[in-house]
């Protein structure tokens, strides 16, 4: 981290709700900084230059309606580009499928407005730990781990070969697991908005996926979910 209790960015349109939330944090320990949109907020996590003076950020706390990007379009946009910051999301919606659907675009956690300053430090903690367990990025399900940084995969200590893009299909697996992606959310999260690529390409990849990590021990299933799309879980 950055400092003290780790630097979070805090995207919030409403400037009261901010300051209030900026000024718990930094009572907290926690360095704050401030965007009043989701432009402002990818601007600050992506343009190298202003990341510079500004700081590295640790976490952020993003709001979900927010004016030019909403908070899933942010988040869906900070993991197309490769930035894993831990995403906490605020959202006056408590729907089941709205969380869903945030995490699908690579939320980490949801927190439902109101909420207290209290929980939401409490959740902030609890992610920038996971984030620090996982060390450089390595994503563990099981026994199979996958390394984004060297592009390596292994079952224990068995190393499996995949093609860069089987690669990338298992990684948004695995950050994952035990939620049902249909077919078009995967397409998204993979491929991006390349209309060159059709939606099949997503069962091909599947496939392969399953033949080669197919017998491997202590592993995981690509489940197809009648319907709904597939889900990857560990092997019973």
């Amino acid at each position: 981290m950055s400092g003290g209790a780790g630097t979070v960015l805090v995207v919030e349109d409403d400037a009261e709700l901010r300051t209030a939330v900026r000024r718990f944090l930094v009572e907290e320990g926690f360095k704050v900084q401030e965007a009043g949109d989701g432009a402002m907020a990818l601007d600050i996590l992506l343009d190298p230059e202003r990341r510079g003076t500004a700081g590295a950020v640790d976490a952020v706390v993003l709001d979900l309606l927010l004016p030019r990007l909403n908070g899933r379009e942010v988040c869906y946009r900070l993991r197309q580009s490769g930035c894993w910051v831990p995403v906490l999301m605020a959202t006056a919606y408590g729907d089941v499928e709205d969380r869903v659907l945030g995490f699908h675009d690579g939320a980490d956690d949801y927190l439902v407005k109101p909420f207290s300053l209290a929980e939401l430090t409490a959740r902030l903690r609890a992610v920038l730990r996971r984030a620090a367990a996982a060390g450089r990025g390595l994503i563990t399900v099981g026994t199979l781990r996958l390394d984004p940084v060297t592009r390596r995969v292994w079952s224990g200590t068995v190393e499996i070969p995949l093609s860069p893009r089987e690669q990338e299909v298992l990684a948004f697996f695995m950050r994952r697991a035990g939620i049902v992606l249909s077919r078009r959310v995967l397409h998204r999260g993979v491929w991006g908005d390349d209309a060159s690529v059709s939606v099949n390409s997503v069962d091909q990849h599947i496939a392969h996926l399953r033949r080669k990590l197919n017998g491997l021990s202590g592993l995981v299933d690509i489940e197809t979910i009648q319907g709904a799309g597939y889900c990857l879980r560990l092997q019973r």
